[in-house]
Protein backbone atom coordinates (compact mmCIF):
# COMPACT_ATOMS: atom_id res chain seq x y z
CA UNK A 1 0.00 0.00 0.00
CA UNK A 2 1.29 3.44 -0.93
CA UNK A 3 1.30 5.81 2.08
CA UNK A 4 -1.44 8.44 2.02
CA UNK A 5 -1.44 11.93 3.55
CA UNK A 6 -4.42 13.56 5.25
CA UNK A 7 -4.79 16.76 7.31
CA UNK A 8 -5.07 16.74 11.11
CA UNK A 9 -6.39 20.17 11.98
CA UNK A 10 -4.56 23.15 10.49
CA UNK A 11 -1.04 22.36 11.70
CA UNK A 12 -0.45 18.64 11.33
CA UNK A 13 -0.74 15.81 8.83
CA UNK A 14 -1.13 12.08 9.24
CA UNK A 15 0.80 9.78 6.91
CA UNK A 16 -1.00 6.43 6.85
CA UNK A 17 1.02 3.35 5.91
CA UNK A 18 -1.74 0.73 6.17
CA UNK A 19 -4.09 -0.84 8.68
CA UNK A 20 -1.96 -3.77 9.84
CA UNK A 21 0.32 -3.88 12.88
CA UNK A 22 3.47 -5.21 11.24
CA UNK A 23 7.21 -4.73 11.89
CA UNK A 24 7.84 -3.90 8.21
CA UNK A 25 5.27 -1.11 8.23
CA UNK A 26 6.67 0.25 11.48
CA UNK A 27 10.19 0.13 10.00
CA UNK A 28 8.95 2.12 6.97
CA UNK A 29 7.54 4.72 9.36
CA UNK A 30 10.84 5.03 11.21
CA UNK A 31 12.78 5.31 7.94
CA UNK A 32 10.44 8.10 6.86
CA UNK A 33 11.14 9.93 10.13
CA UNK A 34 14.87 9.80 9.42
CA UNK A 35 14.36 11.08 5.86
CA UNK A 36 12.32 14.02 7.09
CA UNK A 37 14.94 14.81 9.74
CA UNK A 38 17.63 14.80 7.06
CA UNK A 39 15.80 17.66 5.32
CA UNK A 40 16.57 19.83 8.39
CA UNK A 41 13.40 21.83 7.87
CA UNK A 42 12.64 24.82 10.03
CA UNK A 43 9.14 24.64 11.42
CA UNK A 44 8.79 20.87 11.80
CA UNK A 45 7.67 20.76 15.42
CA UNK A 46 7.32 17.05 16.11
CA UNK A 47 7.29 13.65 14.40
CA UNK A 48 5.13 11.10 16.24
CA UNK A 49 5.14 7.44 15.10
CA UNK A 50 2.18 5.16 15.82
CA UNK A 51 1.48 1.53 14.89
CA UNK A 52 0.59 2.28 11.27
CA UNK A 53 0.91 6.04 10.81
CA UNK A 54 3.16 9.05 11.34
CA UNK A 55 1.92 12.39 12.68
CA UNK A 56 3.89 15.39 11.40
CA UNK A 57 3.24 18.58 13.36
CA UNK A 58 4.40 21.77 11.63
CA UNK A 59 4.33 25.56 12.00
CA UNK A 60 1.27 26.73 10.07
CA UNK A 61 2.80 30.21 9.82
CA UNK A 62 5.58 28.74 7.64
CA UNK A 63 3.77 26.04 5.67
CA UNK A 64 0.33 25.52 4.20
CA UNK A 65 -1.14 22.02 3.94
CA UNK A 66 -0.17 21.84 0.24
CA UNK A 67 3.36 23.09 1.05
CA UNK A 68 3.97 20.37 3.60
CA UNK A 69 2.51 17.69 1.31
CA UNK A 70 4.86 18.75 -1.51
CA UNK A 71 7.82 18.52 0.87
CA UNK A 72 6.89 15.17 2.40
CA UNK A 73 5.69 13.24 -0.67
CA UNK A 74 9.19 12.76 -2.20
CA UNK A 75 10.35 11.07 1.02
CA UNK A 76 7.52 8.54 0.61
CA UNK A 77 8.31 7.77 -3.02
CA UNK A 78 11.72 6.38 -2.03
CA UNK A 79 10.04 3.35 -0.46
CA UNK A 80 11.78 1.16 2.10
CA UNK A 81 15.52 0.66 2.13
CA UNK A 82 17.02 -2.80 2.65
CA UNK A 83 17.55 -3.53 6.35
CA UNK A 84 18.79 -7.11 6.04
CA UNK A 85 22.08 -6.34 7.79
CA UNK A 86 20.71 -3.68 10.13
CA UNK A 87 21.70 -4.06 13.78
CA UNK A 88 18.75 -3.86 16.16
CA UNK A 89 18.89 -2.53 19.71
CA UNK A 90 17.65 -4.95 22.39
CA UNK A 91 17.32 -3.51 25.91
CA UNK A 92 17.16 -5.90 28.86
CA UNK A 93 14.46 -5.09 31.43
CA UNK A 94 15.05 -7.17 34.60
CA UNK A 95 11.71 -8.22 36.08
CA UNK A 96 10.41 -10.02 39.17
CA UNK A 97 7.42 -12.15 38.27
CA UNK A 98 4.50 -13.12 40.51
CA UNK A 99 3.83 -12.64 44.21
CA UNK A 100 3.22 -9.09 45.36
CA UNK A 101 5.08 -7.88 42.26
CA UNK A 102 2.74 -9.68 39.86
CA UNK A 103 -0.64 -10.23 41.51
CA UNK A 104 -2.32 -11.36 38.28
CA UNK A 105 0.24 -13.96 37.21
CA UNK A 106 -1.87 -16.80 38.62
CA UNK A 107 -4.95 -15.63 36.70
CA UNK A 108 -3.00 -15.32 33.43
CA UNK A 109 -1.71 -18.86 33.98
CA UNK A 110 -5.11 -20.38 34.78
CA UNK A 111 -6.84 -18.47 31.95
CA UNK A 112 -4.41 -20.01 29.47
CA UNK A 113 -4.21 -23.46 31.11
CA UNK A 114 -0.52 -22.99 31.90
CA UNK A 115 1.62 -23.04 35.02
CA UNK A 116 2.99 -19.75 36.34
CA UNK A 117 6.51 -20.88 35.40
CA UNK A 118 5.34 -21.53 31.83
CA UNK A 119 3.87 -18.03 31.59
CA UNK A 120 7.14 -16.53 32.82
CA UNK A 121 9.16 -18.64 30.39
CA UNK A 122 6.98 -17.66 27.43
CA UNK A 123 6.80 -13.97 28.36
CA UNK A 124 10.54 -13.62 28.98
CA UNK A 125 11.45 -15.69 25.92
CA UNK A 126 10.50 -13.04 23.37
CA UNK A 127 12.15 -9.81 22.20
CA UNK A 128 9.34 -7.26 21.84
CA UNK A 129 9.40 -4.46 19.27
CA UNK A 130 8.61 -0.98 20.60
CA UNK A 131 6.09 0.27 18.04
CA UNK A 132 5.33 3.56 19.75
CA UNK A 133 5.08 5.43 23.05
CA UNK A 134 1.84 6.87 24.42
CA UNK A 135 -0.91 6.78 27.08
CA UNK A 136 1.45 8.27 29.69
CA UNK A 137 5.05 9.52 29.17
CA UNK A 138 7.37 6.58 28.56
CA UNK A 139 4.68 3.91 28.20
CA UNK A 140 5.68 1.53 25.41
CA UNK A 141 3.31 -0.26 23.04
CA UNK A 142 5.04 -3.54 22.27
CA UNK A 143 4.43 -6.09 19.53
CA UNK A 144 5.21 -9.77 19.24
CA UNK A 145 3.66 -11.32 22.34
CA UNK A 146 2.98 -15.03 22.11
CA UNK A 147 -0.82 -15.57 21.91
CA UNK A 148 -0.50 -18.51 24.32
CA UNK A 149 -0.42 -15.99 27.20
CA UNK A 150 -2.98 -13.51 25.82
CA UNK A 151 -5.42 -12.47 28.56
CA UNK A 152 -8.31 -9.96 28.68
CA UNK A 153 -7.98 -6.73 30.61
CA UNK A 154 -9.30 -6.52 34.15
CA UNK A 155 -13.09 -6.18 34.28
CA UNK A 156 -12.60 -3.26 36.69
CA UNK A 157 -9.40 -1.17 36.32
CA UNK A 158 -7.24 -0.48 39.37
CA UNK A 159 -6.97 3.10 40.58
CA UNK A 160 -3.22 2.71 41.16
CA UNK A 161 -0.65 0.51 39.46
CA UNK A 162 2.92 1.00 40.74
CA UNK A 163 5.66 2.28 38.45
CA UNK A 164 7.55 -0.56 36.80
CA UNK A 165 4.59 -2.94 36.71
CA UNK A 166 4.66 -5.32 33.74
CA UNK A 167 1.26 -6.18 32.37
CA UNK A 168 -0.71 -8.04 29.72
CA UNK A 169 -3.88 -6.86 27.97
CA UNK A 170 -5.19 -8.99 25.14
CA UNK A 171 -2.18 -9.82 22.97
CA UNK A 172 -0.21 -6.80 24.19
CA UNK A 173 2.36 -6.47 26.93
CA UNK A 174 4.11 -3.44 28.37
CA UNK A 175 5.54 -1.66 31.40
CA UNK A 176 3.97 1.16 33.38
CA UNK A 177 6.71 3.84 33.63
CA UNK A 178 5.05 5.69 36.52
CA UNK A 179 2.28 5.22 39.08
CA UNK A 180 -0.96 5.20 37.14
CA UNK A 181 -4.50 3.86 37.00
CA UNK A 182 -4.80 0.93 34.61
CA UNK A 183 -6.63 -2.20 33.63
CA UNK A 184 -3.85 -4.53 32.49
CA UNK A 185 -3.18 -7.90 34.14
CA UNK A 186 -0.02 -7.32 36.22
CA UNK A 187 2.37 -10.28 36.08
CA UNK A 188 5.57 -8.69 37.38
CA UNK A 189 7.54 -5.54 38.10
CA UNK A 190 10.86 -4.07 37.02
CA UNK A 191 13.07 -1.93 39.29
CA UNK A 192 14.43 -0.05 36.26
CA UNK A 193 13.52 3.63 35.92
CA UNK A 194 11.61 3.74 32.64
CA UNK A 195 11.09 7.51 32.48
CA UNK A 196 13.37 10.17 33.99
CA UNK A 197 12.77 13.85 33.21
CA UNK A 198 16.27 14.75 34.42
CA UNK A 199 17.83 12.91 31.46
CA UNK A 200 18.20 14.25 27.92
CA UNK A 201 16.34 11.16 26.65
CA UNK A 202 13.66 10.95 29.33
CA UNK A 203 12.19 7.66 28.13
CA UNK A 204 14.48 4.65 28.47
CA UNK A 205 13.04 3.08 25.30
CA UNK A 206 12.44 4.49 21.82
CA UNK A 207 10.30 3.37 18.91
CA UNK A 208 12.31 0.76 17.03
CA UNK A 209 14.05 -0.65 20.11
CA UNK A 210 13.33 -4.17 21.33
CA UNK A 211 12.58 -5.13 24.94
CA UNK A 212 13.87 -8.33 26.53
CA UNK A 213 12.33 -9.09 29.93
CA UNK A 214 14.84 -10.94 32.13
CA UNK A 215 13.56 -12.80 35.23
CA UNK A 216 15.25 -11.81 38.51
CA UNK A 217 14.62 -12.50 42.20
CA UNK A 218 13.61 -10.12 44.99
CA UNK A 219 17.20 -9.53 46.11
CA UNK A 220 18.29 -8.39 42.66
CA UNK A 221 15.15 -6.26 42.37
CA UNK A 222 15.99 -4.26 45.49
CA UNK A 223 19.68 -4.01 44.54
CA UNK A 224 18.80 -2.44 41.18
CA UNK A 225 16.06 -0.32 42.78
CA UNK A 226 18.59 1.16 45.20
CA UNK A 227 20.67 2.41 42.27
CA UNK A 228 17.79 4.45 40.87
CA UNK A 229 18.60 6.28 37.65
CA UNK A 230 22.27 5.33 38.03
CA UNK A 231 21.45 1.79 36.91
CA UNK A 232 22.47 1.17 33.30
CA UNK A 233 20.47 -1.59 31.58
CA UNK A 234 22.23 -4.22 29.48
CA UNK A 235 21.91 -3.42 25.77
CA UNK A 236 22.56 -5.80 22.87
CA UNK A 237 23.05 -5.00 19.18
CA UNK A 238 21.73 -7.98 17.21
CA UNK A 239 20.72 -8.92 13.68
CA UNK A 240 17.08 -9.65 12.95
CA UNK A 241 17.74 -13.40 12.79
CA UNK A 242 19.03 -13.33 16.37
CA UNK A 243 15.84 -11.92 17.88
CA UNK A 244 14.21 -14.31 20.33
CA UNK A 245 10.70 -15.67 20.63
CA UNK A 246 7.34 -15.68 18.92
CA UNK A 247 7.37 -14.61 15.24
Amino acid sequence: MKPTISPVGDRAISIDFGQVIDPKINRHIRQTIERIKELQLEGIIELVPTYCALLVEYDAMLYSYSDICNIIEPTLEEGMTDTTNELLTVVEVPTVYGGDFGPDLSFVASHNHLSEDEVVSIHSGTDYLVYMLGFIPGFTYLGGMDPRIATPRLSSPRTLIPAGSVGIAGEQTGTYPSDSPGGWQIIGCTPVTMYDMSKKQAALLRAGDYVRYVPIDDTEFYRIKSLGSAYVPVVHEVEVGDLRGFK
